[in-house]
């Protein structure tokens, strides 16, 4: 009993000190938590400053918007390129600003003639509103589905209004794609820019074929728009052959009687200028004159075959038998 009344103050007091002991004091060290939280404290405070500076500054790129929402509502678009502040409950989101280029899937269209025409379009365009995107279409796979459906309403009301030839054609001056397309471009880029906040740049064709059913009075009627092409540069060529050959015959004409005349001109003042020294001569000697004229005579008339019969009294023969004194 003593024993047992001993043993049992002893334990409980035992006891009750070491649970005090933990109360107090934590493991073996004996340093108080209080202390210790304290020792951490600094620590957090520097990286709660490390999040805020992170939800507080941001970049910009120069190929950038960033578009600063708070709560999920837009509040502001930023397209300076730089470093920017904002409050850090607020959030950013950057969008691309430059040119993407969409290929819609191809399709088929009906033309006022009732032809069927398989067009592969291309849309080039980009973001210029932010806030409007994120407003109308939220992301790039949303906008690209919306110009799809601008795109081909677009071409199918525009193709509507145009006979195949306007699209296919032989003659460069009877096509009139370009001209649709710019109006397409342009019809497509006010409404994108005003619902969606798109800049569309361009829309163009880039790949144009035709059905099967259609390939066979297209090409028979190309090849019969060439046949006829060639007939006319052919008709053409000869005309200009023509007048060249006119031309050709006209001139030679003319360089012909210029140098006729050219020629009697020349053979005119020879004559003269032949006249001009017989006299002469003749002024200067008239015997000597009529003697050297009178040769002259004899050797037109006579060589060596020909026999002629001549009175005494005959004023040829006078000179030949009688010399200069004959007269």
């Amino acid at each position: 009993m003593h024993q047992h009344a001993h043993d049992h103050p002893h334990d409980h007091g035992h006891d009750h000190g070491g649970q005090e002991n933990d109360s107090r004091h934590e493991g073996g060290g004996g340093r108080p938590l209080l202390p210790d939280w304290r020792r951490h404290r600094r620590g957090l405070y520097a990286l709660l400053a490390l999040v805020l500076l992170y939800r507080t500054f941001y970049t910009v790129r120069e190929t950038e918007f960033v578009l600063v929402t708070q709560f999920g509502r837009p509040v502001y678009t930023v397209q300076a390129a730089g470093l920017h502040v904002k409050w850090p409950f607020q959030s950013a989101t950057w969008f691309d600003r430059r040119l993407r280029v969409y290929n819609p899937r191809p399709s088929e269209f009906l033309t006022r003639d009732k032809k069927n025409l398989v067009i592969e379009s291309y849309v080039v365009w980009r973001i210029k509103d932010p806030k409007r995107f994120v407003e109308s279409v939220g992301d790039e796979v949303a906008a690209e589905m919306r110009l799809h459906d601008i795109v081909w309403s677009g071409l199918a009301a525009a193709l509507g209004n145009e006979d195949m030839e306007a699209i296919i054609s032989p003659n460069p001056k009877a096509v009139r794609a370009a001209q649709m397309m710019d109006s397409l471009a342009e019809a497509t880029g006010r409404r994108a820019l005003a619902e969606y906040g798109v800049d569309v740049v361009d829309v163009r064709i880039k790949r144009l074929n035709l059905p099967e059913q259609n390939k066979q009075s297209v090409f028979a009627r190309m090849r019969a728009e060439r046949e006829r092409i060639a007939r006319q540069y052919r008709a053409e060529g000869e005309e200009q052959a023509l007048s060249i050959r006119a031309e050709a015959e006209r001139k030679a004409e003319e360089i012909r009687s210029a140098a006729y005349k050219e020629a009697e001109k020349l053979k005119g003042e020879g004559d003269a200028e032949s006249t001009r020294i017989y006299s002469q001569a003749y002024a200067r000697n008239p015997r000597f004159y009529k003697l050297m004229r009178t040769l002259e005579s004899y050797k037109k008339i006579f060589d060596d075959k020909t026999t002629a019969i001549l009175s005494s009294d005959s004023e040829l023969l006078r000179v030949l038998m009688r010399g200069e004194n004959a007269q």
